[in-house]
């Protein structure tokens, strides 16, 4: 190897000479990368990352060797390249659900919903039931930079999505102790595990401190994050955000499979006894967390997992459908591009609905058993959906693919999954857009919780006066009092409520 030469004071250049006490010398990593690191990037081809590393400073240099490091490359590599493979490869064709297998609500008996009621809340006070709660993501389309589970959605009560979850919580370990209990009430908890992101993390934490996590107990609670990966270019390769961090997103919210498992939480839950495991996403303001009837029904079945359903309101909606993926095969997710028109419109002759009309609505439960086999199984076969997006880069914004896994891949891994269909004014009222948007946004969701409610006051015997139309107002009724319109007698019967107002304890 030639060596290094050095100019004189009279410009000529001379060999340098090699000695001990060089201490002035820079460290190797402020002249270059080290030898190591550049063969490995070389591997899979990333080497070009430290294409500006001349132009850095030495902190910008040390942050960038600490952002490599921290990558898992080999496994990085196997997603990008598995995930690109797959794009353009033939799939199965997909056909409707079966009918028998989804437990709609007209096919329901009373006997059936009380049994599975009683069943459920059963398995909670005997500590069997564990929630996960998908939150990573930050109320950006909602005008926020907060994370989504701290917007108030402007109900009476100006609760947040965080608060109203935890509420229902402790709601249910209520009943579950007063129903179940026999001689002296004993407490019942649930364990809360909430998927928070880099991005949320720190400020979902202090949100909940500093609210003292809403009554539940703060051993009750275990926060965990989902993973990040770089976001590539169409033929794989890394994009710089700035010169010295590459660009990274959120691997979506089926990357909670790994999350849990790479937190050792799977471990956690099996030490607890927990045995079913409900999941739900953060924005949805009318959602039954833990909800018994919904359990009882997925022990009932003896599934490894479960999803409720909602009908979609029209062929054209834009909504994820369930549907079977291949002849006898499995059931899974189609977004709803993937169906034609001919096939979002074709109709069921023998029900009247719509061939594929059972929407997911990202209300979920799993076995554990089931949880710790798709962490594996979806780790192994690393096919994740690629996004194209307008990611921020050193060049200002350049369109290019996110990594992302969703909650709904795990179905086809599942030796049997059970469909609960629900009524979407009741279970799904969605919070995605900023208010003056068509659909999903604050306004409506708060509609859809104050005209539910109103419904529960009146039937149990309640008046309401108003002074602007019903239509645009409405009575919320806490958490804290009733967890789905049980149990609102004693309070509401023979009163009169002006709305908009909260009923509460």
């Amino acid at each position: 190897m030639r060596e290094p030469s050095m100019e004189t004071e009279n410009g000529a250049l001379t060999a340098a000479t090699t000695t001990t006490t060089a201490v002035t010398s820079p460290p190797p990593m402020a002249s270059s990368p080290r030898q190591a690191l550049v063969e490995r990037l070389k591997d899979y081809g990333q080497e070009d990352i430290f294409s500006l590393w001349d132009e850095l400073s030495p902190d910008e240099k040390d942050f960038l060797v600490r952002d490599i490091e921290n990558l898992d490359l080999p496994r990085i590599d196997r997603i990008i390249r598995c995930s690109l493979h797959s794009q353009g490869l033939p799939v199965a064709a997909i056909e409707p659900v079966p009918e028998n297998w989804v437990s709609t609500v007209d096919g329901r008996t009373m006997e059936d919903r009380e049994k599975w009621w009683k069943m459920g809340l059963k398995t909670i006070y005997e500590g069997k039931l564990g929630v996960v709660l998908l939150s990573g993501g930050q109320g950006t389309r909602l005008g926020s930079s907060d994370p989504k589970g701290c917007f108030n959605i402007g109900l009476p009560s100006g609760k947040s999505l965080f608060q109203i979850q935890a509420e229902r919580i402790l709601c249910v370990q209520r009943l579950a102790a007063q129903v179940v209990s026999e001689g002296p009430i004993r407490p019942v908890t649930i364990h809360w595990y909430i998927m928070t992101s880099p991005f949320t993390d720190e400020a979902t934490r202090k949100y909940f401190s500093s609210h003292k996590y809403f009554g539940l107990e703060p051993d009750q609670i275990s926060f965990f994050q989902q993973g990040t990966l770089p976001c590539v270019t169409k033929d794989g390769k890394f994009i710089m955000e700035t010169p010295f961090s590459l660009a990274k997103a959120p691997d979506g919210n089926g990357g909670v499979y790994a999350a849990l498992k790479c937190s050792r939480l799977l471990e956690d839950m099996a030490s607890r006894g927990i045995k079913y495991v409900d999941c739900y996403g953060v924005d949805n303001v009318l959602v039954r967390v833990a909800d018994p009837t919904f359990l009882g029904y997925f022990i009932d079945k003896g599934a490894a997992s479960a999803a409720k359903v909602v009908r979609k309101a029209y062929p054209q909606e834009q909504v994820g459908v369930f549907v079977r993926r291949g002849k006898g095969g499995p059931l899974t997710v189609v977004e709803y591009s993937e169906l034609d028109q001919s096939m979002a419109s074709a109709i069921n002759q023998r029900t009247g609905r719509l061939q594929y009309c059972w929407s997911n609505v990202c209300l979920h439960m799993f076995t554990l058993d089931f949880l710790n086999q798709v962490a594996t199984g979806l780790e192994k076969d690393s096919v994740y959906h690629l996004a194209e997006k307008k990611i921020p880069s050193m060049n200002g914004y350049t369109m290019g693919l996110k990594l992302e896994q969703f909650i709904f891949d795990s179905f086809p891994y599942a030796p049997s999954t059970a469909l609960f269909e629900v009524l979407r004014e009741e279970e799904f009222a969605p919070v995605k857009n900023v208010n003056g948007s068509n659909f999903d946004t604050p306004e409506s969701a708060r509609l859809l919780v104050l005209r539910l409610h109103t419904r529960w006051v009146i039937a149990a015997g309640g008046f309401l006066t108003h002074s602007v139309p019903l239509y645009a107002t409405g009575v919320e009724v806490s958490p804290l009092c009733s967890y789905a319109g049980e149990n609102l007698e004693a309070i509401c019967r023979g009163r009169t409520f002006h709305a908009p107002c909260e009923i509460s304890l």
